[in-house]
């Protein structure tokens, strides 16, 4: 098996992982890590060669850019005290814990590199945290909360993760250089992802074709990337920061087809991308087990010590973290979205899971110093970083699942249904003015006035049946049920002319742009 064949492999479990880990009850991303574990092990299956420093471009970007797009600027801005807490404060705390214990156990490792190993350990996996946590119908402000979390962290990681490993490097470090590069690092990428949000808006304008607004959409997160690193800026943060400000002004409430295949679009990226992002987690594998080769009990014992204190850190920052949070929270004059029991918590505690971000990080240490000698205990790093990433990410993935129906964590469907029921009602009011200054403008018979008011009334009704009366929502349920019948056969007709239409290509002389043309205007039909 060669290379190409492996991606192919890659590809076609991340499509089968989602329905077999929705029947086993197994989170897909884990599915995958397991499955490149059993890859890296086989003989036939060539050992990956991928460029370290490519990992994070070629994968993160569309995965972050995926992620942004099931939230928005204000629910950062609503959670912004508790993702603080968790994304910098926590990755800090982590990070200073790990070098502490990891300098103690390992014999002759430099302060400076466990500082590193911290650093790339430190920050919970966006893409684990989002993948696993929001497949178990967890409450949305746990699943915003993990995801701001996810999403940020690797900016603070990251850039320590950099001073560390300089630091081992040239021997040199400096606590007020390192703030200083942290604060620019942000700066950097702030100001690249307004830029090029902006200038995306402005193209996707200028486009106007469904297509091509869609494929500047993939390229704009890498884009973004690569300019902010060529600038000494945070890549991650300036993906972050040109989603949230497409997200925020590049939607066109009437640009339908354009929202419906790029959702499309966009889940198939995710899916795909982030198969392959676990599926390579596993098939690296291959390089610790070289490096433990005659020294499995002494590598394992420190791989099970940091484990511990990644675990531990987190559990003893969470419970004060979120005790703080519910009294600040309670001077509030708005709802901030914070755990609301100590199951919760719980929960919160167990989906720090390690991944994609930790991998690329330990794979990208260097291999000499400035003075030519290795990197300092470099493989024993890399040992016990893989030893955390497959412990917390299968341990816990597997885990999570059955802990949040033990604990009977689940979201609050009452209120998600008030607030559907809301927003029902405000769109069938929005319709109904809209027909009221139609009206003012144009002499609608008056059969048609009241055949239009039903429609908007119905617009409401069709989100959320329970806003109407009982006598309204019958008649409705009698019109929707014909409706159904009418949709049913106008489906069959609409069947019978698409089978005739592609019969047609077939056809000598048919031209098949055009039949496909025609073709595409009865699917867009058949929408309707």
């Amino acid at each position: 098996m060669d290379q190409l064949a492996l991606l192919f492999v890659l590809l076609l479990g991340a499509l089968l992982s989602v329905p077999v880990g929705e029947r086993l009850g197994v989170p897909a991303p884990v599915l995958m890590t397991l499955l490149g574990g059993v890859l890296a092990i086989a003989d036939f299956v060539p050992n990956v060669s991928i460029r370290p420093d490519l990992i994070l471009p070629a994968l993160l970007p569309p995965l972050l850019y995926a992620a942004v797009r099931r939230t928005s600027w204000r629910q950062f801005a609503a959670n912004l005290r508790p993702i603080f807490l968790l994304a910098v404060a926590l990755v800090f705390v982590t990070m200073v814990c790990v070098a502490v214990v990891a300098n103690a156990i390992v014999p002759g490792l430099p302060i400076a590199a466990a500082v590193a190993l911290g650093a790339l350990i430190a920050p919970p996996d966006p893409v684990a945290a989002t993948a696993v946590a929001g497949q178990l119908g967890l409450p949305r402000r746990l699943v915003s909360i993990l995801e701001g979390e996810g999403l940020f962290n690797d900016v603070t990681a990251i850039v320590l993760y950099h001073v560390a490993i300089a630091a081992a490097v040239t021997g040199e470090f400096s606590w007020p250089r390192a703030g200083l590069d942290l604060v620019l690092s942000a700066v950097v990428a702030v100001a690249v992802g307004l830029a090029l949000g902006w200038g995306a808006n402005r193209l996707m304008d200028l486009l106007g074709e469904p297509t091509l607004q869609i494929g500047l959409s993939l390229l704009v997160p890498y884009a973004s990337y690569v300019l902010a690193e060529e600038l000494h800026g945070s890549g991650v943060l300036a993906v972050l920061t040109t989603a949230l400000f497409l997200a925020e002004y590049a939607t066109d409430a009437d640009d339908v087809m354009t929202r419906l295949a790029g959702h499309t679009f966009w889940d198939i990226v995710d899916t795909l991308v982030t198969g392959v992002a676990f599926g390579l987690i596993g098939l690296e594998l291959h390089n610790a087990i070289r490096t433990a080769s005659g020294r499995w009990g002494e590598l394992l014992g420190w791989a099970a010590a940091v484990t511990a204190v990644v675990v531990l850190v987190r559990l003893l920052w969470l419970l004060p973290a979120t005790w703080l949070t519910k009294r600040l929270h309670a001077r509030r004059d708005y709802d901030e979205e914070i755990p609301v029991s100590w199951r919760e918590t719980v929960v919160m505690w167990w989906s720090g899971m390690r991944g994609v971000a930790s991998v690329a990080l330990v794979l990208a240490i260097p291999l000499k110093t400035d003075d030519g000698s290795p990197f300092p205990d470099r493989d024993e790093i890399v040992f016990i970083a893989f030893g955390v990433i497959i412990a917390t990410l299968v341990l816990q993935g597997l885990t999570l699942p059955w802990l949040v129906k033990r604990l009977g964590v689940q979201a609050d469907s009452e209120r998600e249904k008030e607030f559907e029921k809301d927003l029902a009602v405000r769109a069938s009011k929005a319709a109904k003015h809209r027909l009221k200054e139609i009206e003012q403008v144009e002499d609608l018979p008056e059969e048609l006035s009241e055949q239009m008011l039903r429609r908007a009334y119905d617009i409401g009704i069709r989100i959320s049946p329970d806003i109407g009366e009982e006598e309204r929502r019958e008649a409705h349920h009698r019109r929707a049920a014909r409706l159904k019948r009418v949709r049913r056969i106008q489906g069959e007709m609409l069947s019978a002319a698409r089978h005739e239409v592609l019969a047609a290509r077939s056809e000598p002389g048919a031209d098949p742009e055009i039949v496909d043309r025609v073709l595409r205007h009865l699917d867009v039909r058949s929408m309707r």
